[in-house]
């Protein structure tokens, strides 16, 4: 008795798979904890936000210009990693696990029905830089504020931020380009 295990590749066609192929084929579920962790881990960010803003409103009489703009960044950070979060976790679930049947759907991403590897690489490295540029644009106001008191440090401290924040510009460069590149030779 020969085993056979079948897989639709489309509702109109089955195709079998023998027991190895179909035991690596379905490893791709393992990471659906990974996801679904994910979306506890926006949860999280959720409630930050939430903690963050009525932080900002409770005090905004309090606070000064620069206060509210640093809160008001740090609820713009939050925002943009849950945008990232978003990506991975639909993004990746998409091309890794399983198609979500979106189509047709008046919510359905734009950038979903092109999403491969290489996009969402693309995509996370852009996400990845927009939010170093929230760090980067806090420390520079955060330093304008502390004055001449541990200016060494605190230079010093931007100095490093910025070359990390050009590292993430540069290696997005070099992804986006790989990507290109593959993209024409097929």
């Amino acid at each position: 008795m020969r085993l056979c295990y079948w897989h639709s590749m489309n509702p109109s066609e089955q195709a079998p798979l023998r027991p190895l192929p179909f035991l690596i084929f379905s490893s791709r579920w393992l990471q659906l904890p990974l996801y679904l962790g994910l979306i506890v881990a926006q949860c999280v960010y959720v409630f930050l936000f939430l903690k963050e803003l009525v932080h900002l409103v409770t005090h905004a009489g309090e606070f000064g210009e620069q206060q509210i703009m640093l809160v008001v960044l740090g609820l713009i950070d939050v925002v943009m990693i849950s945008n990232l979060l978003v990506m991975v976790i639909v993004g990746g679930y998409e091309t890794f696990v399983s198609r979500l049947r979106l189509e047709g759907h008046p919510d359905q991403p734009e950038w979903l029905s092109h999403v491969n590897a290489g996009v969402l690489k693309v995509k996370l490295a852009m996400a990845i830089i927009g939010i170093s540029s929230i760090h980067l644009l806090r420390t520079f106001i955060e330093a304008a504020a502390i004055g001449t008191e541990g200016a060494k440090t605190t230079s010093e401290g931007v100095m490093w931020q910025t070359i990390i924040h050009s590292v993430f510009i540069l290696s997005a460069m070099g992804i986006a380009y790989v990507d290109r590149m593959t993209q024409q030779k097929h």
